[in-house]
């Protein structure tokens, strides 16, 4: 663990013993997930809740404190801006990289920005809940396409922004995650390995360096740069003695 994780490590810890102490939830900004993994090693299982406004954010805030502890739930300061173009048909084909500029621009901090979420050409931004009344308020434009910003209600952004999850079966020697890996993302099994090694593997929001581990049903998997995937098991065993497994991936 380099300094930076270190100092991160340690205001992690101060969050979770004050947390505890005062019997209170806390939050962190939007994390990546190597940090998010540091939150989730910092308190007791259980205690720490990964969520970034809907299910398959791979940026996400960590809250300290449980219902069991506290007696009663706390939601998540997250809200979500919808960025679109006046016009549509004249609008410039817009990426991630654009809309995330122009929120730049702003002179907003990059970590009170979550997931940027694009759907036919309009932006769905996950935001702390202090910093999204003014972007709502403040944006216009997106590189040389005016915009218009509206905050979602909870509704909405069930509807508009939901993940969707696409089944893919693979048939493998064994539920090994380097193999289940390999076959999902199509690369060799030394690269897949080697994503171990550089520490990009997270299963359920904890870093995860053991590729000669099994996945298990349920489970929940990030690649950084490749993707998110829950395996669901095995289907069934093929007649050479590999097996077939499904496992749902976000697009």
């Amino acid at each position: 663990m380099d300094n930076n994780d270190q100092q991160l490590k340690k205001r992690f810890d101060e969050l979770a013993r004050k947390s505890y102490n005062q019997g209170i939830y806390l939050f962190t900004d939007f994390l990546s997930m190597p940090d998010a993994a540091i939150a989730c090693d910092s308190a007791p299982a259980g205690y720490v809740t990964l969520f970034g406004g809907t299910d398959g954010c791979e940026r996400v805030m960590a809250r300290f404190g449980n219902a069991e502890e506290f007696g009663y739930e706390e939601d998540f300061p997250i809200d979500v801006v919808m960025i679109e173009p006046l016009i549509k048909k004249f609008s410039d084909e817009l990426t991630h990289r654009d809309f995330l500029g122009a929120l730049m621009n702003l002179g907003i901090e990059r970590d009170v920005i979550g997931d940027i979420m694009i759907r036919d050409k309009t932006a769905y931004v996950f935001a702390t809940r202090k910093i999204v009344p003014y972007i709502a308020d403040s944006l216009d434009k997106v590189k040389h396409t005016s915009v218009k910003c509206r905050i979602l209600s909870t509704e909405e952004i069930t509807a508009s922004v939901s993940v969707e999850l696409e089944r893919q079966e693979l048939v493998i020697s064994s539920e090994r995650l380097d193999a289940v890996i390999s076959k999902l993302y199509n690369m060799s099994r030394s690269q897949s390995i080697e994503m171990f090694r550089d520490k990009k593997v997270f299963v359920n929001g904890r870093q995860y360096e053991n590729n000669s581990g099994v996945v298990k049903p349920g489970d929940v998997v990030a690649v950084r740069g490749f993707g998110k995937f829950v395996y669901e098991g095995i289907i069934y065993e093929t007649k050479k003695g590999r097996i077939c497994v499904a496992a749902d991936r976000y697009v």
